[in-house]
């Protein structure tokens, strides 16, 4: 099959839709199909293809962390994507390039695909004032309806997605897909003793400590402050906890204030941002990944650090209630006492009881990989193009 996906932002950009799109064409490529990625690129003064990435000339939106965004208008962008001919169309973005695909869908007949990454209700804040926040949410609603009924088939990475496309008004089945992970690239084989050394005193850790981690975007989505008030409300310096914050975002000036003002500076680290390739020491020198989010549906960061056999402590999420199964790949918590209770109960574990939970933790993403993902999203291709044929 050929298939053309359409997603704002691409390498060397790294961001959770950028990763699952780089491992679905990774997928889609391995099992023989042809994949063109057509993306923004605010660095673009006209539409080029390079490495089965058509680039686009964008704007550069300095509010969306610098992101570019391109007009969704453009005949020759169409010629692009025509003379691709692809079987198939997924939207993997709501702007721009997202709208550029549903209009190449419908010009040149072409099934079209939409999955949904992310919950806009918890984004608003980002581009609405206050007092306007109501509006924005309907008008955004609005738009995702939109999106939702001219696709075919919708897809998303948790359960979420299919209350979210519900609370939009739309009555359509979301097939639920988990999240990729790169599982050759995050893999504790490959991180040495002498590495975990090295981080380890990089980020200035006692050997004794238990360490935790958070990875992601400091957005206020995120709750890291959240993370943050129940470790000052449940852990002491006498537990031997320490929790590593990696990345950035418009929440770290804030966060890192916070932890002074909670006194607990002394028991969390922000390294800042870390590029993703660099990324596999920061997860082997911690022990388990913890996360107050209910804004993610099913974070690439997380299943990472699963990969590297870090077992997951989640907020209590009703709808990825599924995703973190207590005692097998880590533990849920639903208050600052739970959570404190879980890190001492993962703490106190004999050294091969700790051992095993790793592994298990390991093993419940190894289904998890770029052609796993792509043969969970091909029989939704291919039905599209089937009913396509006899339409």
């Amino acid at each position: 099959m050929r298939i053309a996906l359409f997603v704002e932002t691409y390498l060397p950009l790294i961001n959770g839709v950028v990763t699952h799109v780089k491992i679905l064409k990774d997928g889609l490529e391995q099992l023989g199909h042809t994949v063109l990625v057509v993306t923004a690129d605010k660095e673009a003064r006209h539409h080029y293809v390079k490495d089965d990435v058509l680039h686009c000339p964008a704007i550069e939106v300095k509010r969306f962390y610098g992101f570019g965004v391109a007009p969704p208008l453009s005949h020759t962008r169409l010629a692009f994507i025509k003379d691709f001919n692809p079987d198939v169309i997924h939207i993997h973005t709501e702007f721009g390039i997202g709208l550029s695909g549903v209009m190449a869908a419908k010009k040149l007949g072409k099934p079209l695909v939409y999955t949904l990454h992310t919950m806009y209700d918890e984004y608003i804040y980002y581009v609405s004032p206050k007092p306007f926040v109501k509006m924005t949410t309907s008008l955004s609603h609005r738009y995702s309806r939109f999106l939702a009924k001219k696709a075919g088939a919708i897809t998303g990475p948790s359960q979420k997605c299919q209350e979210y496309i519900a609370s939009c008004g739309v009555d359509k089945d979301v097939s639920v897909i988990p999240n990729p992970v790169e599982l050759d690239q995050f893999s504790a084989e490959k991180v040495t003793a002498e590495d975990i050394a090295q981080y380890r005193r990089r980020l200035n850790l006692d050997g004794h400590d238990l360490v935790a981690c958070f990875v992601g975007r400091l957005g206020r989505e995120k709750s890291v402050d959240v993370l943050l008030r129940y470790w000052a409300d449940s852990i002491t310096p006498e537990d031997h906890m320490h929790l590593v914050v990696i990345g950035d975002g418009p929440e770290r000036p804030g966060l890192m204030e916070l932890a002074r003002e909670l006194g607990i500076e002394g028991m969390v680290t922000f390294p800042g941002k870390v590029m993703h390739d660099q990324l596999r020491p920061y997860y082997a020198v911690c022990d388990v990944y913890v996360t107050a989010s209910l804004s993610d549906t099913n974070s690439i960061s997380m299943l990472e650090g699963m990969a590297m056999g870090l077992p997951v402590l989640q907020r209590y999420d009703e709808l990825n209630k599924d995703q973190i199964k207590d005692g097998e790949n880590g533990f849920t918590f639903d208050s600052p006492a739970q959570f404190g209770q879980r890190m001492r109960q993962i703490k106190a574990m004999p050294p091969e009881e700790l051992a095993a939970l790793k592994r298990r933790t390991h093993q419940s993403v190894l289904s998890a990989g770029a052609t796993d993902l792509a043969r969970k999203i091909l029989p939704i291709y291919e039905g599209l193009c089937r009913k396509e044929e006899r339409a």
